[in-house]
């Protein structure tokens, strides 16, 4: 035997990879960990590896020089010229193998067995990934590739340690593209000018770090992949039953379509926890960068997302897709990986070339109070049984206006909590719709203004029956889950769910206020849409404007408002040239778009004349504000005056007698009493407010009472 292996045999009797490696067969009680039995396996691989040393090495006439490796000299020349054929070890892997027996502790074993590798394919795995566990390796694999830089594993050396001659086609395949090893990440060859069989191989350090039990995602992953969470539900039994099943059966890959973000990612959970599956949650950024093209080095992010599923034996949840999510479904299509693609847009064909599993899921629950209660760790009741400060009391009527699902339904429950606490008080209804509006966020401020409303019922000065209609929507919206789908009284034909509503009434009599009081009854934000970024004068734009709102409505809890409405939805005419009919086909897209609307949408006109008939059959309610007369405006001067430092006397009913203002009006004139009063550093007087009064008849240019002319 010659000095080196010599000194290497040494080193493995010593050294700490015998000591460590020792440890897998402790009997301690307590089990190996995965790096020690990584270490005992490689403790076998090295005992192979000074055979092949000293094979090599005894009638090597350069064997005992110190500079081998470093050049050529002349003996080692006429060695090479001599040698017919490379002296190899026998075979003891063969392909068809059993793959070895998957102990709890040794993860290389559980992984060759849930990829279906035989032990040849474990064995060269191993050969390449012994020096990245000990380095003890690299100056045996230096010996052995005749050269003192290349410590890492070649593709000659990988064969000849397993016994396969490098000359036939079968061996040589072991390390092609298309193989087991390279096509699923494990091994890649590096140095593609080099000849084949000294191509060195390397492993992918999340494999290693995998293999020693080292659980963290791989680095390009960061911030876009997690541990898919339960989701609470709400799901549709049948549905989920069936997917459960197929899950079980074999790996697929399928695209659930969903009506509204976030179903499918619900029935997805469901269905793979009741499979007793473990799932990884990804979400796309930029898929167009991210292909998962392999190269030599290794996958791309989307392969290193495969390659994650594997190693842990977990299924793949991708949600949402993006727009085009063509690339990446071919990108994550495996036979060998379960992936659940979920997302609103329906299925193209051209996305792959073979097409997934394309299941539509059921449409879900809004008002699930279980699910709620379940989330909050309260037990619901039912609507007017408790008190204000218990959830559960109210449960049913206090989520019905939230269509949140699953994850986003948990983390609504975990931030109410917290407000809670914050507060310092016990669990509110409030807190709950504070955090359900908080994972509501919308792309809707681009186009639309936000009101958080800070209005209630009280603040409202009209007759009972307006206020009645109005209490009447509140009701439709909360409840339209149960009357138009379990009830089964929706029109069919595709059309929504959605509850709309028309505010007719001069200016001033308390449209918008109405629609902010409708908006904190249910607990949602107010989004008033701002014409100005709504109409286009391009042919077609304002309708896309108008179809990006509405699909932002579609999917936030909100109320959306269009003030003066009758600019968009007015009547359609005779065509007499090309603006008449453009303007009548936008008129016609929004009489579509609205019989699809899921959302909560209310318009507000001066000119109940002007808006198309055709929109008045599909509205829910048309609530007709009338002008206040002289008791309902003595009501809004005194609401008005409620806060207001007022001197002794001062009676506003006079302002309401003389002067027909209404709600709007009256506000501004007790405005600029205020103003007057805070400027002389008194209390408003009845003066103050004849003023304010006379101000406002003055800015409609009507005549003032009292006076010849203004």
């Amino acid at each position: 035997m010659t000095a080196y292996a010599a000194g290497q045999q040494q080193q493995q009797q010593d050294g700490p990879a015998t000591t460590r490696a020792g440890r897998a067969s402790d009997d301690s009680g307590h089990p190996p960990a995965p790096a020690d039995m990584l270490l005992a396996r490689l403790a076998r691989l090295r005992e192979r590896v000074a055979l092949l040393v000293e094979l090599r090495s005894a009638d090597d006439p350069t064997a005992g020089d110190p500079l081998r490796g470093l050049y050529l000299s002349d003996d080692a020349v006429r060695h090479a010229l001599g040698t017919t054929e490379t002296p190899t070890l026998p075979v003891d892997m063969r392909e068809g193998a059993p793959p070895p027996q998957a102990g709890e502790s040794d993860r290389l074993a559980r992984l060759a067995a849930r990829l279906g590798f035989g032990e040849l394919d474990t064995g060269l795995l191993l050969v390449a990934l012994a020096p990245e566990i000990d380095r003890g390796f690299e100056p045996l694999y230096a010996y052995l590739n005749d050269d003192v830089s290349r410590r890492r594993a070649t593709v000659g050396l990988a064969l000849d340690l397993c016994g396969l001659p490098p000359h036939t086609p079968e061996a040589r395949a072991r390390f092609h593209a298309s193989a087991p090893l390279a096509a699923l990440g494990l091994v890649g060859t590096e140095e593609s000018e080099r000849p084949f069989l000294s191509r060195s191989l390397r492993v992918p350090d999340r494999l290693v770090a995998h293999l020693i039990g080292d659980d963290t995602p791989d680095a390009a992953l960061a911030g876009r992949v997690r541990p898919l969470a339960a989701c609470p539900g709400p799901y549709d039994e049948d549905f989920t039953r069936r997917l459960t099943d197929r899950i079980s059966a074999a790996p697929l890959t399928a695209y659930l379509r969903e009506q509204r973000e976030g179903d499918g990612l619900v029935c997805a959970a469901a269905a793979l926890g009741r499979a007793g599956r473990d799932a990884l949650h990804f979400t796309p950024v930029d898929t167009g960068t991210a292909t998962g093209t392999r190269t030599t080095t290794g996958p791309g992010p989307l392969g290193a997302l495969l390659r994650e599923a594997r190693l842990s034996g977990r299924a793949l949840v991708v949600s949402p897709v993006p727009d085009d999510p063509g690339p990446l479904i071919r990108a994550l299509t495996a036979s060998d990986v379960t992936v659940l693609f979920t997302g609103t847009r329906p299925y193209d064909p051209q996305w792959c070339d073979e097409d997934p599993l394309v299941l539509d899921v059921p449409r879900l629950r809004a008002d699930s109070a279980d699910a709620w209660a379940s989330a909050l760790g309260v037990a619901p009741r039912a609507s007017g049984s408790g008190g204000e400060t218990d959830p559960g009391a109210d449960l049913v009527t206090a989520v019905a206006p939230y269509r949140l699902g699953g994850e986003r339904m948990a983390r609504a429950a975990r931030t109410a909590r917290e407000l809670a606490e914050f507060d310092g008080t016990p669990l509110t209804a409030a807190h709950l719709r504070l955090a359900a509006r908080l994972q509501s966020a919308s792309g809707l401020e681009r186009h639309a203004r936000r009101i958080r409303p800070d209005v209630g019922w009280e603040d409202l000065v009209l007759p009972d029956g307006p206020l009645g209609q109005l209490r009447e929507l509140a009701l439709r919206a909360r409840h339209r889950d149960r009357v138009l789908g379990d009830w089964r009284l929706s029109a069919g034909g595709g059309r929504g769910r959605g509850v709309i509503g028309l505010f007719a009434g001069e200016s001033g009599t308390g449209k918008t206020m109405s629609a902010e009081v409708v908006a904190a009854e249910l607990g949602l934000d107010l989004y008033v849409v701002q014409l100005s970024s709504v109409v286009d004068k391009y042919v077609g734009e304002t309708e896309k404007n108008l179809e990006r709102i509405f699909t932002e409505a579609d999917r936030t809890d909100a109320v959306l408002l269009f003030d003066e409405a009758d600019s968009v939805f007015g009547k359609r005419s005779e065509v007499k040239d090309s603006h008449d009919r453009y303007a009548n086909m936008e008129s016609a897209y929004l009489l579509q778009r609205l019989e699809s609307f899921d959302g909560i949408a209310l318009l507000t006109t001066n000119l109940r004349a002007n808006v198309d008939e055709a929109f008045t059959r599909r509205l829910d309610l048309v609530i007709d504000f009338p002008f206040p007369d002289t008791d309902q405006r003595l009501a809004l001067w005194r609401h008005s005056l409620a806060r207001v430092p007022c001197a002794d006397g001062t009676d506003p009913g006079q302002c309401a007698r003389d002067f027909e203002l209404a709600g709007g009006s009256i506000r501004s004139a007790v405005v600029t009493a205020a103003y007057a009063a805070a400027g002389r550093g008194e209390p408003v007087t009845t003066a103050d407010l004849l003023d304010g009064a006379r101000r406002e008849y003055r800015k409609a240019g009507r005549l003032v009472p009292g006076e010849g002319s203004w």
